[in-house]
């Protein structure tokens, strides 16, 4: 999954009220956690969003592992960097 995150302010604010929700939380992890996901709108994204829960109800299909990467890009639509062409041959097993 490819996202675009168009207002990290907004994703750390929710990242931190879910941090503030969550009152198993101990104290040093939610210090952490609420400096984590204010410096890096992967880290609040990563926070927010939980692969078995968003794919735990998908028929067919099984959680086998999960990681996050993220990285800052120019990203221009209308460049033909960006287009996804049929040239691809490569057959892909994994989606």
């Amino acid at each position: 999954m490819v996202v675009e995150v168009r207002d990290p302010d907004a994703v750390a604010k929710d990242a931190l009220r879910r941090v503030a929700e969550d009152t198993d939380m101990p104290e040093g992890e939610r210090a952490y956690t609420e400096s984590a996901v204010t410096e890096d709108p992967a880290e609040a994204l990563a926070y927010l969003v939980d692969p078995a829960e968003l794919l735990g109800r998908v028929s067919g299909v099984e959680l086998a592992q999960a990681s996050w990467s993220s990285e800052q890009i120019d990203y221009d639509p209308d460049s033909s960097d960006w287009v996804l062409d049929d040239d691809d041959d490569t057959e892909r097993d994994v989606y």
